[in-house]
């Protein structure tokens, strides 16, 4: 279909004056007076639920003036639905019995039967599948004499898949599957399916870390002729042509004990002006992943790679992220240096960016780092005494970097990150709060303080570029947190715009307040979530005009994208032909590596919750201190000082019947009228978990 075509008719159609037209109207319309041509568009339209017929007359026309609207379903394990049309548009409330056949993330068309009124969403009923979403289900298999069922993991698919006798010969009763659908579900009918793979049989101990591999499309290994270009690399081929020679400059990495994919290196010094000298040093590994390679294909199709807890899926194969791409220390490495010069104020007075080699003469460990600054252990003087005094400068400039980035105001959200020991045999062995001590923080800084840099050149330079952009967020959800704000006794004045530091103050506010942890998850749900484009729009939360990321091209594709094209820069290899294919590029980086960011983002949170849900077990029956961190219409979460989560079902609380009070935010007893509130601290029983749902179950005790 052509995107001009269709884009110029829905505007057309879109439009108050416009009735609904027939194929020779809108022929007349296009001057396109091929019909069968237009005719073919137009179907191919309705398919994709841009356009509808009118019931009599056929007549074409936007689903909206037929009171519908196209959309992506979201299922709930109780057998209603959600229709999403778009991100900036509320969700549709489908009933249980209008759901049609649909399954989670169908593309569907709703007939609205009660429109949107105030805050309440608008209902519907689903007369239409566009186009299905699901062809895999990960499950059990549970065997019959004649046939067999796939019982889903997911809970927000309904209802079982049936296997013909001849589809699921191979499988065991509780094997954990991959089933390929072969009909979608109709009326009254189970989908079908047939199964493709054996995940896990019953046994297994880690069969659910092994479905939610599946389920997520993840991967360790790689395609043949990715590895194949892997083997062409010379890794003892590594030359200083054309790059500034900074092998006798110190530089050191800063990383976790067990990180092997080293994107960064840094170095400084301080001026006889007073002035700092940051030198921030990035793996060149666009080197070695060229454009229209199998290598950049597949770290395109990856995006990103995936750290779940234990296991590393990487966006590249070992012998680049581990090997010759790595910051390994007392080896020479091609680099990409962002060197500034930076004020006592912390503002950048001068930078130059530039194509480097670097040899790394300390690889240093944020724990050894912080003992250093923080307790006076001299431990990690023992790879060189040079450190003291680049530490010492180090920790002096991420402080005057961190004063000038909140004074501008930026925003920082205290949420509690699980740090998860496993073993080498896949028990988890301990669950704590995930630190952020000293040299956390320097790293921080200075990879905020390169990408702010790298940003700011290539926007003025006036080049294709992939950007991270928070965007600004909708006033009038903010506003929407007034009535909760003024119940803890919190203003926040907010007339048609907002600026971070508005909001920052108000984290200030609640810091250490019981209150702290409910208006920050709901103040972070009414921001937008930060993303890639090739537009600069600035980044709310970070209150900065020009971001991108720039810090670790190993792991996330858009800063090996940006790499290229600062090097091209360089070269003075981008002239206006190349400019314009550069667009796409950008747009489709932008767009690819956002949305596996989402998806990674999910496997990890699903990984975490297993892990959690599997060390929380040997502790059921016993008692433990918590905080309540939020409160549904189904029950009470609350929070372990180890990280852990836990739902309080209201079913399972028998000294009263509790409803959720949703102007207070409070779980409120019927009879006693007991209150519990987010923030107070309780003591609680762990009495289930399930690995399978990834659970952890309380009873207040």
């Amino acid at each position: 279909m052509e995107v001009n075509f269709a884009n110029e008719l829905i505007e057309h159609l879109s439009s108050t004056d416009t009735n609904p037209l027939s194929v020779p109207e809108i022929c007349d319309f296009l001057n396109d007076y091929d019909v069968e041509n237009v005719t073919n568009q137009l179907e191919e339209m309705v398919s994709q639920g841009l356009l509808m017929k009118t019931p009599k007359k056929q007549k074409y026309t936007v689903p909206e003036k037929l009171g519908c609207k196209a959309g992506i379903v979201l299922m709930n394990q109780k057998g209603f639905a959600f229709v999403r049309p778009s991100l900036d548009e509320k969700d549709i409330f489908i009933p249980k019995k209008y759901t049609l056949s649909a399954m989670d993330k169908d593309k569907v068309m709703v007939k609205i039967t009660i429109p949107q009124e105030g805050d309440n969403n608008a209902e519907g009923e689903i007369i239409s599948i566009i186009e299905r979403n699901m062809t895999v289900v990960i499950g059990r298999y549970q065997k019959q004499k004649d046939f067999g069922f796939v019982i889903p993991l997911s809970r927000k698919i309904t209802s079982d898949i049936f296997i013909p006798k001849k589809y699921g010969t191979f499988a065991k009763e509780g094997d954990m599957v991959e089933c390929e659908i072969i009909k979608f579900p109709e009326n009254d009918k189970k989908a079908e399916g047939r199964i493709t793979k054996i995940i896990a049989d019953k046994n297994d101990k880690d069969v659910y870390f092994k479905a939610i591999f599946e389920e997520n499309k993840l991967s360790e290994e790689f395609p043949k002729r990715v590895l194949r270009e892997c083997e062409k690399i010379n890794e003892d081929d590594i030359k200083a042509d054309g790059r500034e020679d900074l092998r006798d400059e110190f530089t050191f990495t800063i990383d976790g004990w067990d990180a092997k994919d080293l994107d960064d290196a840094i170095s400084i010094s301080k001026l006889d002006d007073g002035t700092y000298k940051l030198g921030v040093h990035i793996a060149d590994v666009s080197e070695y992943v060229r454009e229209n390679t199998a290598l950049d294909s597949e770290a395109f199709n990856r995006g990103t790679s995936v750290y779940l807890v234990d296991t590393v899926v990487p966006m590249l194969p070992e012998k680049l992220s581990n090997g010759v791409c790595s910051l390994h220390p007392n080896v020479d490495r091609l680099t990409l240096s962002c060197i500034m010069n930076i004020d006592k104020k912390g503002k950048v007075v001068s930078h130059n960016i530039t194509k480097s080699i670097i040899n790394s003469h300390a690889r240093l460990v944020y724990t050894e780092v912080s003992d250093f600054l923080e307790n006076g252990d001299e431990s990690v003087l023992q790879k060189g005494e040079e450190l003291r005094t680049f530490l010492t400068l180090s920790d002096e400039l991420a402080q005057i970097l961190r004063k000038r980035r909140f004074e501008n105001g930026a925003m920082d959200f205290n949420f509690p990150e699980s740090s998860i020991e496993m073993d080498e045999n896949k028990n988890v062995i301990d669950i704590r709060p995930e630190e952020r001590r000293r040299a956390n923080k320097i790293i921080e800084e200075f990879m905020l303080i390169a990408n702010q840099t790298v940003a700011e050149q290539f926007f003025y330079a006036d080049i294709p570029f992939v950007y991270r952009v928070h965007e600004y967020p909708d006033v009038a959800k903010l506003k929407k947190l007034t009535p909760i704000l003024e119940m803890f006794n919190y203003k926040l004045r907010i007339d048609d715009d907002v600026h971070p530091r508005q909001l920052q103050d108000l984290l200030d506010k609640l810091e250490g307040k019981k209150e702290e942890e409910v208006i920050s998850t709901l103040l972070l749900r009414s921001l937008k979530k930060a993303r890639y484009s090739e537009l600069c729009l600035g980044h709310f939360s970070l209150s900065v005009k020009y971001y991108c990321h720039f810090t670790s091209p190993i792991r996330r594709y858009p800063d090996l994208q940006i790499h290229r094209i600062i090097k091209e820069f360089l070269d003075g290899k981008i002239d206006e032909k190349r400019a314009a294919y550069l667009d796409t590029v950008v747009r489709k980086s932008a767009l690819q590596s956002s949305d596996m960011e989402i998806k990674a983002d999910n496997a990890e949170n699903m990984v975490d919750d297993l892990r959690k849900a599997q060390y929380m077990k040997k502790f059921v029956g016993e008692d433990f201190d918590a905080v309540i961190s939020s409160i549904t219409n189904f029950g009470i979460f609350a929070r372990l000082d180890n990280t852990v989560e836990g739902l309080i079902r209201y079913v399972d609380m028998k000294d009263d019947i509790y409803n959720f009070d949703e102007d207070t935010l409070s779980a409120v007893g019927k009879h006693g009228g007991k209150r519990y509130t987010i923030g107070e601290k309780i003591k609680v029983k762990v009495i289930r978990t399930s690995e399978e749902f990834r659970e952890v179950d309380f009873a207040i005790v």
